[in-house]
């Protein structure tokens, strides 16, 4: 159980941090990945005395799209459907974690001496045939259960010996807005309007619109 201060909360209830088991169903199997962003999430939620997310009172920056994100959407209730899951392309084990109401801040990023290849050099052996389609049965099970070894390793690895956990100043996005609907002119499909491109003194949606480019 985590106490929540008020001013990170609109409720007085105390809630549990999703558990890894959570995580996993809502990814679909265990893996090294899943387990970074969980471990990540937990440490930022414990961090910030925070609860799981329930009207955008969370914000996370992820600046990767791999599997770790799962993790973060389900113990920070931070999704991209209410706007406060934003998705950075750094390809980098790096989460900012972002109290609304506090305005504080905790960046969460994988270490560089941490290198989960090292936890069971095996896995790497497996992994190319697994991932190919190739691995027999008995190949992938083997496969499997190596993962769920090294995840556990994990879990069960001081967070400090994993990550570099520290509060940063941090500009705290907006709150998602609800923007007028304009219709392409192309598709007649509609859209918001902030999104919408100019073209021929009609609005046409980014995938019908046309750009031009001199190669600049």
């Amino acid at each position: 159980m985590i106490n929540m201060s008020s001013e990170c909360s609109t409720e007085n209830t105390v809630k549990k941090i999703a558990s890894f088991e959570d995580a996993v169903r809502f990814h679909g199997h265990v893996c090294p990945g899943l387990t970074i962003g969980y471990i990540a999430a937990k440490a930022a939620i414990e961090k910030l005395d925070a609860e799981r997310d329930v009207d955008e009172e969370l914000v996370t920056i992820v600046e990767n799209d791999a599997c770790g994100v799962d993790a973060v959407q389900v113990l920070t209730g931070c999704t991209i459907g209410k706007g406060n899951l934003i998705h950075q392309d750094h390809a980098k084990q790096v989460f900012t974690f972002i109290c609304r109401d506090s305005g504080k801040a905790v960046r969460v990023a994988l270490k560089a001496s941490f290198n989960i290849d090292n936890i069971d050099p095996e896995v790497n052996k497996l992994r190319p045939k697994v991932m190919s389609g190739t691995a027999t049965g008995e190949e992938k099970k083997e496969f499997s259960e190596r993962m769920d070894g090294i995840s556990q390793t994990m879990r069960n690895t001081p967070v400090e010996k994993m990550f570099d956990i520290r509060f940063v100043d941090a500009k705290i996005p907006q709150k998602a807005r609800i923007f007028n609907s304009v219709q392409c002119a192309k598709c007649r499909e509609m859209m918001a309007e902030s999104r919408a491109r100019v073209q021929n003194g009609e609005y046409v949606c980014i995938p019908c619109y046309e750009e031009y480019t001199r190669g600049w």
